[in-house]
């Protein structure tokens, strides 16, 4: 079985990089975080002229209807960018919309989602709880939301949200514009400001539910979310592990070049094994999303503890190869570092999805 990407979808990607380098380098993240913006508007506005953000839509609704892998490639390339934009939360949301909207609420949002002209974010945590039912207090009655979500990644910039909540006493998954009467915003004092999170408060806030939903929708839509993040810390990940090798190639110690020293090499080594063990799963990953395969949800738990170790690892060595200045303000590894640790969470902390594996496994000895 062959889990790479076609001729086609390759060029994809380096179109895609070529025109981030331009248009977001890493300075374009530093400014970013500098001025507190929600996101990086000339990296979004490259995603929205290759086509990457209608690239699971059908072209029916504006979309390219290329299929999920694009978006994981353009993913990656997001993530080597160091971009800052809610690619990962406007794709969960879009898919939700795709696979239980009603007709008019793929009219009114899908097109839009695919031009870049509004963003998407899925909001399903609260009370600093799972997404599990008995942690749901958000409730819908009459057409209104009421409650309040924590930690939702790209609040701050979303303008439409998929929401968890409860409808006498069922759980179910309802679509809300954000900038409707009744939603109020609380940004959060973020670890890495240029992907930023806050709360979403509901009181008496317009609301559409989305048809057929339950409690294992919205754990459906985290698995996509955690591949197509899975391939963004991947591109991170490789990213940092380059910073490091380009540095320890230039960097002399002792009449030669850090990178000839063993402790160097071994630092460097163990990046890569990381970095490709987490790309196998991420492409298992990918695999299981485009043909809708039952191992899915295996696939996304342990693409998403493989990427996060991975880019939590790369990010930690790349400031350790380079030594001093790799811990001031005035180098870029801290950024690597700070999303590193943003990304660990997003979706739920490592122990959770680890927690999923076993379940998985356990399901599948016993069958």
């Amino acid at each position: 079985m062959n889990f790479d990407f076609s001729d086609d979808q390759k060029a994809l990607g380096e179109q895609l990089r070529r025109a981030l380098d331009k248009a977001s380098p890493l300075g374009e993240t530093r400014r970013v975080m500098m001025e507190r913006e929600p996101y990086s508007r000339a990296a979004w506005t490259v995603l929205a002229e290759a086509g990457a953000l209608g690239a699971a839509i059908p072209e029916a609704y504006g979309g390219v209807g290329a299929g999920p892998l694009e978006v994981c490639i353009a993913a990656y390339e997001l993530g080597f960018a160091l971009a800052s934009t809610a690619y990962a939360s406007s794709f969960q949301c879009s898919s939700a919309l795709l696979r239980w909207g009603s007709d008019l609420q793929k009219e009114k949002w899908l097109p839009a989602l695919a031009s870049g002209a509004a963003i998407g974010t899925v909001a399903f945590s609260e009370n600093g709880a799972g997404i599990e039912a008995s942690a749901i207090s958000t409730v819908v009655r009459e057409g209104k939301l009421y409650g309040a979500k924590q930690a939702v990644l790209d609040a701050m910039s979303a303008d439409v949200a998929v929401v968890s909540a409860l409808q006498d006493g069922k759980p179910l998954l309802c679509v809300v514009d954000l900038h409707s009467v009744g939603v109020t915003r609380v940004p959060h004092d973020c670890i890495d400001p240029t992907r930023p999170s806050g709360d979403l408060v509901f009181e008496d806030a317009p609301c559409s539910v989305l048809q057929n939903t339950g409690f294992s929708s919205a754990q459906e839509i985290l698995n996509l979310g955690a591949v197509v993040l899975a391939f963004e810390q991947i591109g991170a990940a490789e990213r940092a592990l380059f910073m490091a090798r380009d540095y320890a190639l230039v960097r002399k110690a002792f009449g030669q070049q850090i990178g000839a020293y063993q402790g160097i090499k071994h630092k460097l080594a163990d990046m890569y094994l990381k970095i490709e063990t987490a790309r196998v799963h991420a492409y298992w990953g990918a695999w299981a999303i485009s043909t809708n395969a039952a191992e899915l949800p295996l696939a996304a738990a342990g693409a998403r503890v493989m990427a996060t170790e991975a880019l939590d690892s790369a990010a930690k060595e790349n400031v350790q190869v380079h030594g001093g200045i790799g811990f001031t303000w005035e180098h870029d590894c801290h950024l690597f570092y700070k999303r590193s640790r943003a990304y660990a969470l997003a979706l739920g902390p490592a122990l959770r999805w680890k927690e999923q594996i076993m379940r998985q496994l356990e399901r599948a000895n016993v069958s």
